[in-house]
């Protein structure tokens, strides 16, 4: 069962890379005290996550931030190096957090993970995006299907901050 408005996130480390090389990043951290955005995509790179979903939060970056988000941050069952290539080559390094849930663990625990087997993807995140108030879920926006960003994208998101 997805994880709901009212719960807390799950405890989770996720990897990223930093100037100084390869880091860690808990779900304390990110959330103690903060105002966050999390979205959540399929994968790195994959056409709708980096042609659209990824773009509407870097293009309202400044106008999510004036309402107070302490940080965004995109999730992808991905190793950090991907979602830094990813960072660098978007333009988001630097703007938004890349977080690395390579072996799926933080998406599991929030149950939105997917198998995509059968495009040859193994298990995947299902794409959504979040509010976390000191980590607790305030607003989730889960897609019904992977194409498309309708709840989940920045536009979807900005009017609930």
């Amino acid at each position: 069962m997805p994880i709901a408005i009212g719960e807390t996130l799950p405890d989770a480390t996720f990897k990223v890379m930093t100037t100084d090389g390869p880091s860690e990043v808990t779900t304390e951290r990110l959330t103690r005290g903060r105002r966050i955005v999390l979205f959540g995509v399929p994968g790195a790179f994959t056409p709708t996550c980096n042609n659209t979903h990824l773009p509407g939060f870097l293009d309202n970056i400044d106008a999510i931030r004036a309402k107070g988000i302490d940080e965004v941050a995109v999730i992808a069952v991905n190793d950090m190096f991907v979602m830094d290539a990813w960072a660098k080559s978007s333009g988001g390094h630097g703007k938004i957090t890349f977080l690395a849930d390579g072996s799926a663990t933080f998406t599991r625990a929030i149950g939105l993970d997917v198998d995509a087997s059968g495009f040859g993807m193994g298990v995947r995140s299902r794409r959504y995006s979040l509010l976390a108030d000191d980590g607790v879920v305030k607003i989730l926006n889960v897609e019904e299907g992977p194409g498309t960003t309708e709840r989940s994208g920045a536009d979807a998101m900005m009017p609930h901050l």
